[in-house]
């Protein structure tokens, strides 16, 4: 019988699974969706549905806390700023796990663990489709002044000019 064992301890010392776990739940917050194992992501989904519990309420306590965990200051500013906020009415349930087949080398369970919400593009992204609507813009025009010139232009009938004095 399993008594009092609470979590998986994931075939690693407890320094190992720590790290492991910072890691992936940064990389789930950078990114907001992340590929693994099952058991790794049922375990990282434990404390990111904390972490962002957390994140609802922004003071110096919550983030001294997280801080702990999350390194990458960009990660923990994002947290607080877009995805705390971004899930302030939901109760709970900020993560879905999606099962996509086993892994190839060790038929290995693996799944997607994602956000249930996604936060809007940054405005860099929004930029980068400018400037490609602009490129687009600039080639059809490019191509219409080709067509333009292709076309044969109907000759000018050189009419005398009438001279008034």
């Amino acid at each position: 019988m399993k008594h009092k064992i609470g979590f998986n301890a994931l075939s690693r010392t407890t320094s190992q699974r720590k790290a492991l776990k910072r890691n992936m739940v940064t990389s789930l917050f950078r990114y907001e969706r992340i590929e693994t194992t099952k058991a790794k992501a049922l375990e990282v989904r434990k404390l990111a549905e904390k972490m962002i519990t957390r994140a609802k309420v922004d003071s110096v306590h919550n983030r001294r806390m997280i801080a702990r965990d999350i390194k990458d200051e960009a990660v923990l500013a994002k947290l607080f700023t877009e995805i705390g906020p971004m899930f302030a009415e939901r109760k709970g349930g900020y993560t879905r796990i999606l099962k996509t087949g086993n892994r190839l080398g060790d038929a290995a369970e693996m799944v997607i663990l994602e956000l249930v919400e996604k936060t809007e593009k940054k405005a860099k992204d929004s930029k980068k489709a400018g400037k490609k609507a602009d490129k687009k813009a600039a080639k059809a025009e490019k191509s219409e002044k080709e067509v333009k010139a292709d076309e044969p232009k109907p000759e000018a009938k050189a009419e005398p000019e009438a001279k008034t004095e």
